[in-house]
């Protein structure tokens, strides 16, 4: 049985066949240390390095190629962000929205001092602008919010909320681990200062990429330390991006991978992406909805959403549902608290261990969406005649 792939929210796959050879091709022949020699070699790794700054800046509008700086992924990117942003005294806001790599790195700053604003969402899984701005105090410095959800796929109005924390003078930050490559995610057009991003979600590329763009008015304090191969008799870690943000050896093969991811999503195009992922996450939502047993949490309203869409069988726990579609339909999906708690309290699908998510990629197809409504319908009916099997057997 042909696998069927719907977990792109956790990381897209497969990834397109350039990428795969750009990386095999890239680290055979240029696998060396960028930056740190003057050879050949080292030269045409730094250079790729180079590049891949140029075509991030230009798909995040950042305006600055060496404002973009490479880490692991949008946790590490947001750690560097969160902890060298706040002191103790400050305010933060952020939303009930937010994955453990925002909620985490806060929790832990208010132990130390940092006073913490949780804006919640609306029933439609949607942050109003005027409530951000209602919690705006004298000592705010920092709003963190995701971009779109990675529970429920909604598209959050960061260009909105950008302009209020512009005209507040409050740093906005943004984690668009969900939405770069899915949707624009400027910068310059949505008032944005700060953006983590992660490399192998939908800029297709490999695990262990991504990095902070850093706005020309932004100074993110230096949490650590280390070797940059630059002025390395200077003892004190270098103040300029990119090496501000940077620290040891560059992941080359991560970053020949994003370079590639990249390229690919220019070429294709990104409304293009979108529109083919949001006409097959239609045809899953009106599916789904026509399955009596299944509920899903704010799917009502496609406009602003990206394809990621969560559900549950009444009856059947997150995890047991997921097990069924893998084990008897070979459909890999993702289940639980999807590492988003306060999400799942507000739905309250938190009593039951979650929900069940499918995210939707580039690669998937129309037959992938009609096998996934089969199964979901079939899993649904199978525990609907099992209820009723019960509840006969107890009258007797």
């Amino acid at each position: 049985m042909t696998l069927i792939y719907l977990d792109n929210g956790a990381t897209s796959f497969p990834k397109p066949e350039e990428v795969y050879r750009f990386m095999d091709y890239f680290y055979r022949h240029f696998g060396v240390n960028p930056g740190r020699s003057g050879y050949d070699l080292c030269l045409e790794a730094g250079q790729m390095v180079d590049e891949t700054r140029r075509l991030l800046n230009d798909f995040f509008q950042v305006g600055d190629p060496n404002r973009v700086c490479f880490g692991y992924n949008s946790t590490d990117a947001l750690n560097l962000a969160i902890f060298g942003l706040l002191e103790p005294g400050d305010h933060a806001i952020t939303t009930t929205l937010e994955h453990n790599s925002v909620l985490r790195p806060l929790y832990h700053l208010s132990l130390t001092g940092v006073e913490i604003d949780y804006v919640a969402f609306d029933c439609q899984g949607f942050v109003d602008p005027g409530e951000i701005k209602k919690r705006i105090k004298k000592n705010t410095k920092l709003v963190v919010i995701n971009h779109a959800s990675n529970v429920m796929g909604t598209i959050q109005p960061i260009k909105e909320i950008g302009q209020i924390c512009k005209e507040k003078g409050v740093i906005f930050l943004v984690d668009a681990s969900q939405s770069a490559g899915k949707i624009p995610v400027s910068m310059k057009d949505m008032n944005l200062d700060v953006v983590a991003f992660t490399g192998h979600k939908s800029l297709l590329g490999p695990t262990g990429i991504g990095g902070l763009c850093v706005g020309p008015e932004v100074k993110i304090r230096i949490t650590r330390a280390g070797g940059t191969g630059v002025r390395s008799a200077q003892k004190t870690h270098l103040e300029e991006y990119p090496w501000r943000l940077e620290y040891g050896t560059a992941n080359l093969l991560g970053l020949s991978g994003l370079n590639a991811g990249i390229k690919w999503i220019l070429t294709e195009g990104l409304d293009k992406i979108h529109e083919q992922e949001m006409h097959l996450t239609r045809m899953l939502v009106d599916g789904l909805k026509e399955i009596e047993g299944v509920t899903l949490y704010c799917q009502d309203n496609l406009a602003r959403h990206i394809g990621v869409i969560p559900f549950n069988v009444n009856g059947l726990e997150a995890q047991d549902t997921g097990i069924l579609l893998d084990v008897d339909y070979n459909i890999a999906c993702r289940t639980g608290l999807h590492c988003a708690p306060l999400v799942h309290e507000q739905l309250g699908t938190n009593k039951i261990k979650g929900a069940v998510r499918f995210g939707i990629g580039p690669f998937n197809t129309e037959n992938d969406i009609k096998a996934a409504i089969r199964a979901v319908a079939e899993v649904a009916d199978f525990q609907r005649e099992k209820g009723k099997k019960k509840t006969a057997d107890s009258g007797n």
